[in-house]
């Protein structure tokens, strides 16, 4: 590297400072030094202390981090450091202070650090759990100290009546809240209302979880615990209602000159209720029939034990089959021919599962010169029952006229029996069976020979027959006979007074005609000059049966639409809220806000859009009405709809002129929408209701139009499986129609399971659209014609599916229903039961 030249000027210049300096006197020339090392040693130590302050500072918030301490600061002066900050208590700060003194010098930290005020200790949250069932009763829970925890105690010990209770009850010295007491007394009267439940008490909070043992009895648990609930209580109510349990599990039919019925009917599923109604319907029954579904079943296969019990019967033209759990007593008619006795018999023996036992007889000619032992008693209207004709001995007498009395009540038994020891084996039995009977009655009489056991009467109760069936078939044992004649009386029901669906409306509507429900601009708070009007609603409600209606918000056309629908729909909630805060019955009830789409009248004009703010009740499933010139200006389009499930809306229909007619109308309705049933069952799913609704609308208006009805799956699974399913599906929509008043008589149930595919199996969308219920006009035989399928096309939110279902379906103009098919040749069971029952689980299955 070469270094710069030094100049000659340069040089002179810096020897002349130097002579200057060397000029100054000594002393000042030793200040200056000694200043300047002065300043150097300054900045030394303000440097030095300036890094030992900022590594204290680090080194010490470091470890508070890393213990989890982040309320403490700490700021260094020189070598000192100080912690500022609250802690949450002592313990914490003398631990900080512990932390600090572990990094640093313990006599470099300075303690500022406060601690947070203690805080009075909080009363516990008191709550009670209180269990109840045929066991015993168990409290488990924390109560404030006072007058409860005793009370309680001897309430569980009053209900246990020597039942065991665990008390495991403690109290804390604690003032109770406010609202305790109100919720741990109505605690307390639930536990007393419900002998099978689990009542949870909270001071803001009751949940009650029960079981009843009927749907009515669970209405009117529901309806005692919203009277008796506090103002201003959380209550949360769970209370199931299980099947009936039917001991024993019991069914009757009969075939003779008046016909084919059942005496009693009861299923285990509502396939094998479908199963057997459709057999009975059959073998000759008509008009409604009814069983009932319920536990006790003695087998699975009970309906195809049934079915073909009933198929016998049909084969010797008359008889009498009655099933007591799993022994079958049947009973020919009185001059069967003997080969078709045997037949039936035969082929029954053959068909019945294992588990049933069967006793056949063929009764012979009776003697009529023979004066048979009888006896006989008589139930008047009021109640009064007199006993005539023999008994055994002394000792029966005062058993019979005891269990009579038991039965219809002191005083009202008059007792004319004599005695005969000559009475054959079991006479007692008999007798006792039929006096208890005879008390399911409200008028009637009955008759007890040796070879029968005869009860006839009037009844107010719908189930009377039934369980008459029951008691006789329990009591008598396998193979005896016994007859039932009972009417129904409908004066004497007392649920026949309640008033019909269409009859509540019409009360509602005439409510809404004389004063609307009205709400404060752009508000969905029920004004207070209609509170008067919503409690005369919520009665008329309340004196009616649940009913399942639709309460729809209408608006004007003013504002955006969405905004008008979202108003109508928090409308037509808060109608309904105030109807349940009136204890009305509303778990059949839905709010729907239709905004500005169904105006009446013209929005041009301030009385248009009055008339178009409203609220509607409509009967769920239920056409709705057109609109008239009256309620609707010419100028504003009016829908004509009907609902069919929720939120699925169908346009009204010209009622049909001739069968192609109405087939076209069921072509137009189930385009669409489609009957879907739960993923491999046959039971209608819920959101198909509204749907058989409308169609039992439609075939009302063209009864005797011959249609089949035809199931289809798509071809997962078996081929027997799919066929079964699909004829059980197409059964289930038999059995829907007739239960709401169709007339199914010319409707025929067929399953074609996975042979007529109107899409690709390969796919999901392809499998839906082969999923289907159709309806096909079945044409005489005299005039051939094509049959025109009635398709239930896919959903809507798929056309490629629905226009390839059109496409493979193409519609043929019918033969009106002018003439009568001939049906001679179909063997396949028709279906026509009203009874609906709960239904049961899905089975698993590969169909949806």
């Amino acid at each position: 590297m070469r270094l710069p030249k030094l100049s000659l000027p340069n040089l002179r210049r810096a020897d002349f400072r130097l002579a200057r300096l060397r000029r100054l006197p000594p002393g000042l020339t030793a200040l200056l030094a000694f200043a300047v090392a002065g300043a150097f040693a300054l900045f030394i130590a303000m440097t030095a202390a300036a890094v030992i302050e900022r590594r204290s500072v680090k080194a010490i918030n470091w470890a508070m981090a890393n213990e989890g301490i982040t309320w403490v600061k700490a700021s260094a002066d020189g070598m000192l450091v100080t912690l500022s900050g609250t802690a949450p208590n002592e313990a914490a700060r003398f631990r900080a202070v512990n932390i600090a003194g572990s990094v640093i010098d313990s006599g470099r930290v300075r303690d500022e650090l406060s601690v947070t005020p203690v805080t009075q200790i909080e009363a516990p949250r008191f709550s009670v759990e209180m269990l109840r069932n045929d066991d015993g009763i168990q409290l488990i829970g924390l109560l404030p100290e006072g007058s409860d925890e005793p009370t309680l105690a001897a309430a569980a010990a009053e209900l246990a009546q020597g039942v065991p209770v665990a008390d495991m009850l403690e109290t804390a010295a604690y003032p109770a809240p406010a609202s305790w007491q109100a919720a741990f007394d109505f605690g307390l009267n639930a536990l007393r209302l419900l002998p099978r439940s689990k009542i949870s008490v909270a001071a803001d909070r009751v949940e009650v979880t029960a079981i009843a043992t009927s749907d009515a009895e669970k209405r009117n648990l529901e309806s005692e615990l919203a009277r008796l609930r506090p103002e201003g209580l959380a209550l949360v109510i769970d209370i199931s209602a299980p099947r009936p349990v039917i001991t024993p599990f019991t069914l009757r039919f009969v075939k003779d000159a008046e016909g084919a019925r059942f005496d009693a009917c009861s299923a285990d599923t509502d396939a094998a209720r479908n199963r057997i109604l459709a057999a009975a319907i059959a073998a000759g029954m008509e008009g409604k029939g009814s069983c009932t579904v319920g536990l006790g079943v003695p087998s699975p296969r009970w309906g195809e034990a049934v079915e073909a019990a009933i198929r016998a019967i049909a084969a010797m033209g008359q008889g009498t089959v009655t099933f007591s759990d799993a022994d079958i007593s049947l009973v020919a008619a009185e001059g069967t021919d003997q080969a078709a006795y045997d037949r039936a018999v035969g082929e029954l023996k053959a068909a019945l599962p294992q588990v049933f036992s069967l006793n056949a007889t063929l009764p012979k000619a009776a003697n009529a010169t023979a004066g048979p032992a009888e006896f006989t008693a008589t139930l008047a209207p009021e109640g009064r029952v007199e006993l005539r004709g023999r008994l055994t001995d002394d000792l029966q007498r005062a058993v019979v006229d005891s269990f009579a009395q038991a039965e219809f009540g002191v005083g009202k038994v008059y007792n004319a029996t004599r005695l005969d020891s000559e009475l054959p084996d079991g006479w007692p039995v008999r007798v006792l069976a039929g006096i208890e009977a005879l008390g399911e009655l409200d008028e009637g009489s009955l008759l007890v020979r040796a070879d029968t056991v005869e009860v006839s009467g009037i009844t107010g109760s719908q189930s009377a027959r039934d369980r008459i069936s029951q008691i006789l078939s329990d009591k008598l044992g396998q193979g005896k006979t016994f007859r039932v004649s009972v009417r129904y009386d409908e004066a004497r029901d007392p649920l026949a007074a309640l008033p019909t669906p269409e009859e509540c409306l019409a009360r509602i509507d005439s409510l809404l005609d004389s004063q609307k429900i009205t709400f404060p601009p752009g508000s969905a708070e029920i004004d207070a000059a209609t509170g008067q009007l919503m409690t005369r609603l919520a009665d008329t409600l309340n004196e009616c049966p649940a009913l399942p209606l639709e309460i729809s918000g209408h608006t004007d056309s003013q504002g955006s639409e969405e905004g008008n629908r979202a108003l109508s729909q928090a409308r037509a909630d808060a109608v309904l809220l105030a109807l349940q805060g009136r204890r009305v019955e509303v778990s059949e009830m839905r709010a729907v806000g239709y905004g500005e789409a169904r105006p009446i009248a013209d929005n041009e004009t301030e009385e248009g859009r009055e008339a178009n703010r409203r609220i509607e009740f409509t009967l769920i499933g239920a056409p709705a009405a057109p609109a008239t010139a009256e309620t609707a200006d010419a100028s504003v389009p009016v829908p004509q709809t009907a609902t069919a499930g929720e939120g699925v809306v169908i346009p009204a229909l010209a009622p049909p002129t001739d069968a192609a007619s109405c087939v076209g109308n069921i072509t137009a309705l189930l385009a669409r929408d489609k009957i879907t049933f739960d993923p491999g069952s046959d039971v209608i799913s819920s959101a198909s209701s509204g749907l058989v609704d409308a169609l039992a609308t439609l075939l009302k208006q063209c009864p005797g139009v011959p249609i089949e009805v035809a199931g289809h799956t798509d071809s997962q699974g078996t081929e027997r499986n799919n066929r079964t399913l699909s004829e059980n599906r197409a059964k289930a929509v038999l059995v829907a129609l007739a239960e709401r008043g169709v007339d199914v008589s010319t409707l025929k149930a067929v399953g074609y399971g996975e042979e007529k595919p109107i899409a690709d199996n390969a796919n999901e969308d392809g499998r839906e659209a082969n999923r289907r219920i159709e309806f096909v006009l079945l044409t005489p035989p005299s005039t051939p014609s094509t049959p025109a399928p009635a398709t239930a096309a896919p959903p809507p939110a798929q056309p490629d599916q629905a226009d390839q279902a059109d496409q493979a379906q193409p519609a043929t103009p019918p033969t009106p229903a002018t003439a009568t098919p001939d049906f001679s040749g179909d063997t396949s069971p028709s279906i026509a039961p009203q009874e609906k029952t709960l239904r049961p689980p899905a089975r698993p299955a590969n169909n949806g």
